[in-house]
């Protein structure tokens, strides 16, 4: 059995990442071969439309083999540039595809699993959907075209699941501009028969459901007013005056990594200002060159996968001790270059 799966029939070729003790993760090996297929598809008049989904019952995809990338990381290799290039590579071809690219976002999509996911033209979520980018929590930043489609979110939506690592069901992540349909779990056996003879679109026409209401987009309010500061200390500032909820927030911020929270916000105000998800791609394999280095990334693994003891000793310890030469840094064009091969 193959890590990642691919078929053609009726016309669709169908890629199934297919590793569901890991959860689907991502190996460079699978995003090797998957841009192989869909460079051989592009251009292939038995396929029409492509289908990306994952094998067992929990999800598409939980994200990048993060272990693999904390034991490079440790030894100070280079094999991760190497993933990561590759990888958002395979994210703007995504973007860029000449023929329909369905996405099925059951279960948990993840980080990488966005990746291979939001990009695509049709992208699908049921009830059991759990899409999120929870980077800032291992010391790391929103990547694989993270930062370009969360600062599109409405109002400051998207800079509140950033912080926070927010985990969207299916309704919030339509509401973000994750997703685009909504189909129950259970239907998604008739959409699978109506690709084999109708397009996309009139498939998910047939099967597609008006999505039930979001729950972040009820939120809007105090989210669009808090988010809307400057500076992550006037965001906690404002979260922590806020109700509840806002108040419940400003406990998820207070977890995270100082540094990733600066980095992050960064990256999101600048990615707003980018012309295309190329610019934004390029601009997050300077922010990963500039993470596989630091302590701040290593310990975030070791906290939440190695150990899993949940108690980060993050360095600098706090928001005030992160200047802007620190955070400049993760901007900085790498000494190997920039990222290529991401042309529109």
């Amino acid at each position: 059995m193959s890590d990642v799966e691919f078929l053609v029939h009726s016309g669709i070729g169908r890629i199934t990442l297919n590793r569901p003790r890991a959860l689907n993760a991502l190996t460079h090996d699978m995003v090797r071969a998957i841009t192989v297929h869909l460079d051989r598809w592009r251009t292939d008049p038995g396929v029409r439309a492509v289908l990306v989904d994952g094998a067992g019952e929990r999800g598409l995809c939980a994200g990048g083999d993060i272990r693999s990338i904390y034991e490079d990381a440790r030894a100070g290799g280079s094999a991760s540039l190497e993933f990561w290039a590759d990888e958002y590579r395979l994210n703007a071809m995504i973007a860029r595809y000449p023929k329909p690219y369905l996405a099925l976002m059951d279960g948990l999509v993840m980080g990488g699993g966005v990746g291979v996911s939001a990009h695509g033209s049709h992208r699908v979520v049921t009830e059991r959907s759990r899409v999120g980018m929870p980077e800032v929590g291992i010391g790391f930043v929103p990547d694989v075209g993270g930062t370009f489609l969360l600062s599109r979110a409405p109002g400051q939506a998207g800079t509140h699941v950033a912080l926070t690592a927010a985990q969207l069901s299916g309704p919030d992540a339509i509401h973000c501009g994750l997703a685009d349909h909504y189909v129950p779990s259970d239907r998604v056996p008739d959409l699978l028969d109506a690709l084999s003879s109708r397009t996309p679109d009139a498939a998910l026409e047939l099967v597609a459901e008006p999505p039930p209401p979001s729950g972040l987009a009820a939120e809007r309010s105090w989210i669009d007013d808090c988010y809307a500061a400057d500076t992550v200390e006037d965001i906690l500032a404002r979260l922590r005056d806020g109700g509840d909820a806002a108040v419940g927030a400003a406990k998820e911020l207070e977890t995270k990594s100082p540094t990733a929270l600066k980095v992050t916000l960064r990256a999101l105000r600048q990615a707003a200002r980018l012309p295309d998800l190329e610019a934004a791609l390029v601009q997050e394999y300077r922010i990963s060159h500039r993470a596989l280095r630091s302590a701040e990334f290593v310990e975030g693994i070791r906290a939440q996968i190695v150990d899993k003891d949940r108690s980060p000793r993050w360095s600098p310890p706090t928001l005030a001790e992160v200047g802007a030469e620190l955070v400049d840094s993760y901007f900085a064009p790498p000494a190997g270059g920039d990222l290529s091969g991401v042309t529109r």
